[in-house]
């Protein structure tokens, strides 16, 4: 036997020996165990009670308007590891056991890991299953993006440098329609607008007018936004507004609901298992910052596309040559550390840091509030999908551990190959 075989099977039989049964997931009582995780949507404060967040956020197609993402016939089927391994990493400078751990401490509905199309871990709590579909938030930014990319290729956009009035009239006039598509891709518009989810920002009142479907809808949910603060190009400030309004031109280029031009040209392709659904406002549009929602499965399937430059199934799904810039900083106010203090932004999606060095890796990741979280390396062809109920929308400690856990994932993955 080699060397290489006997390490394998000692680590296996490490695996084995020390995988521990999951503890109970936290916060149980308080998110609702004892109401059944019931789907409803109180609110406590102005934000969303904790009693409804599990069901909520895995059952809000049900109490919303949404549109149907339908899969296809064919589904790219998951290998499934022979056994879950033993994970650790550091968070913090403190040694954490496994995934085992992480899960006793953060509130995650679902985690996947991926290697590749074999999962090497699927877990669920708060009785949640492979069935239910969890909500996006700001993931859905980033598959904005993709189809942005694809209608390009289509010719259905001519160029990124276009202006958004070009493709929505109604915005003619205004800072943003007078915005290119590069700079709302890049969250570089420069319009003024105050996204802190204290419940009285503009983030707020965009939410109103699309979950709240308070107005016409359309247009209007982002009229109110009139004012350039900062030469478009020359800054980044994470905007929902910006990703809005991409939406709205897409819808306009295309010109079918994008839930319809999502199906087509990237969920049934990419051989999704299940229907994922899409809010909609009052005008019926779907509103891009937000609002999807996919089962865990589902979500691990669109990383592994991402991963692989945009291929899957032995077919260019999305262009190869737009994933990378998507992925990549165009500017320098885009790039690691600048764009904030830890990370960077391509085209909707962060880019991400190294904390071990190596600043030339093209890790990325599609983050959502209260814990939504896809990790990509392209290298490795590593997937790490978070679903969670975080207390807050930006539960720093648990975010700053979900990068952790995914660094620890590929230090293993380095470690075992």
């Amino acid at each position: 036997m080699s060397a290489r075989s006997k390490k394998t099977g000692l680590l296996s039989l490490v695996f084995l020996l020390s995988a521990a049964a999951a503890l109970a997931a936290p916060d149980q009582e308080q998110l609702g165990e004892w109401q059944g995780y019931q789907v409803c949507a109180a609110l406590d404060g102005g934000q969303i009670a904790q009693r409804c967040l599990v069901g909520l956020l895995s059952g809000w197609d049900r109490l919303a308007t949404t549109h149907r993402v339908a899969r296809g016939a064919s589904i790219t089927r998951l290998k499934s590891a022979p056994f879950e391994p033993l994970i650790p990493y550091k968070h913090r400078g403190t040694d954490v056991p496994g995934v085992d751990d992480f899960l006793s401490r953060h509130r995650n509905t679902g985690l996947l890991i991926l290697s590749g199309d074999t999962v090497l871990y699927e877990r669920y709590q708060y009785r949640r299953t492979r069935d239910d579909r969890f909500h996006s938030f700001s993931m859905a930014k980033t598959v904005v993006a993709m189809l942005v990319g694809v209608a390009l290729h289509e010719g259905k956009i001519a160029s990124i440098d276009d202006l958004a009035e070009k493709y929505v009239p109604a915005l003619s006039n205004t800072p943003y329609g007078g915005t290119r598509l590069r700079h709302l891709l890049t969250m570089s518009s420069g319009i003024q607008f105050r996204e802190e989810y204290d419940g009285a920002d503009d983030v707020a009142r965009l939410s109103t007018k699309t979950y709240g479907r308070v107005g016409p809808g359309g247009a209007e949910t982002v009229s109110e936004f009139r004012t350039r603060e900062a030469p478009a190009g020359t800054r980044f400030k994470y905007a929902s507004a910006d990703t809005q309004v991409l939406a709205l031109a897409l819808r306009a280029a295309v010109r079918m609901p994008l839930a319809d031009y999502l199906s087509v040209k990237i969920w049934r392709p990419m051989g999704a298992e299940f229907d994922a659904t899409w809010h909609v406002d009052m005008a019926g549009q779907e509103f891009g910052y937000s609002g999807l929602n996919a089962t865990l499965r589902d979500w691990g399937r669109l990383g592994m596309l991402l991963a692989n430059d945009g291929a899957l199934n032995g077919r260019q799904i999305v262009p190869a040559e737009w994933v990378r810039a998507m992925t990549t900083a165009e500017a320098a106010h885009l790039q690691v550390g600048v764009a904030t203090k830890n990370n960077g932004y391509g085209y909707q999606t962060w880019l991400i840091g190294d904390p071990r060095g190596g600043g030339d890796k093209r890790y990325f990741a599609l983050l959502g509030v209260r814990g939504q979280a896809i990790f990509v390396d392209p290298a490795t062809k590593t997937v790490v999908v978070h679903t969670a109920v975080h207390a807050t929308q930006r539960d720093t400690d648990s975010r700053a551990e979900q990068f952790s856990l995914f660094y620890g994932v590929l230090n293993w993955m380095k470690q075992t190959s």
